[in-house]
C-alpha cells in the first residue's frame, strides 16, 4: 500500500513527515493553492520519493522542476492530454494522472490514458483543483475496468480506517493524504499522521495490490 502525503511546504515538517513512514511525499506547484510550494525549501525528503503536482502546466516548466526538486514523479491535475503523459514519461519521469470522479463515465475518460500513465488518482469533483476536503463515492469505482493502478484521494482524514478497510478493489495501489492531518494548510500533523500510518501498514503489510 503507497502511503502518499502531499501539500508539504516546510522543512521541519516535511522532516516530521518523512519520520512517520510515508513513502511519497507531494508538492503542490500550482501557485492559487494555499499549499503552493514556491521556493525550494531547505530539507527535501531523502527517503520518501517526491511528488510535483501540476495543473496545465508545460511539459518544459514540468521537467525544469523536476530538474530543481530532483522530483521521482509528477502528478496531473488539469486537462494534460496523454500525448504529454506520455512525453513525460519518455523522459524519465513517473506519472499520476488525476481524475475528479462523478460518475461512471469519468471512469470511461481515464481510458484513453491507459499505457501513457504509472498511476491513476481518484479524487473528489470540486471547484479547486483537489483539496476539498471531502470523499466521493467509492462503489463507483467498482465499474473501473482499466489496467493503471490508482490512488484513492478525497476527504482520507483519521476516522478513515474503517472505510478503507471496506474498500477493495485489485488494482487499488495506495492512499493519498492531505488536508484531513493538517493543523493549516501546507502543516501535517506528524502524530496524528504516525497513529494513521502505522494501523494501514500494519493491516495492509505495506504490500502494493496485496488486499
Amino acid at each position: 500500500m503507497i502511503i502518499k502525503v502531499c501539500g508539504m511546504t516546510e522543512s521541519k515538517n516535511i522532516r516530521q513527515v518523512e519520520i512517520t513512514g510515508a513513502e511519497w511525499m507531494g508538492f503542490i506547484f500550482y501557485p492559487p493553492s494555499p499549499r503552493y510550494a514556491g521556493y525550494v525549501p531547505d530539507y527535501l525528503p531523502e527517503r520518501a520519493r517526491r511528488v510535483g503536482v501540476f495543473v496545465d502546466a508545460s511539459t518544459e516548466k514540468i521537467m525544469e522542476t523536476v530538474g530543481q526538486w530532483g522530483l521521482h514523479l509528477v502528478q496531473l491535475h488539469g486537462n494534460e492530454q496523454p500525448a504529454q503523459c506520455r512525453t513525460l514519461r519518455e523522459n524519465g519521469v513517473e506519472v499520476i494522472k488525476a481524475f475528479s470522479v462523478k460518475d461512471s463515465e469519468t471512469l470511461e475518460s481515464s481510458l484513453a490514458y491507459e499505457g501513457t500513465c504509472d498511476y491513476f488518482l481518484f479524487d473528489t469533483p470540486c471547484t479547486g483543483r483537489g483539496g476539498s476536503g471531502r470523499s466521493f463515492n467509492w462503489n463507483i469505482l467498482k465499474a473501473y475496468q482499466g489496467h493503471t493502478p490508482f490512488l484513492l484521494s478525497g476527504g482520507l482524514n483519521p476516522k478513515s480506517l474503517g472505510t478503507l478497510a471496506r474498500f477493495t478493489h485489485p488494482l487499488w495501489a495506495g492512499i493519498d493524504l492531505n488536508s484531513g492531518f493538517e493543523v493549516r494548510p501546507g502543516i501535517k500533523d506528524p502524530q496524528t499522521l504516525a497513529q494513521f500510518i502505522h494501523l494501514v501498514q500494519k493491516r495492509y503489510n505495506n504490500k502494493i495490490h496485496e488486499l
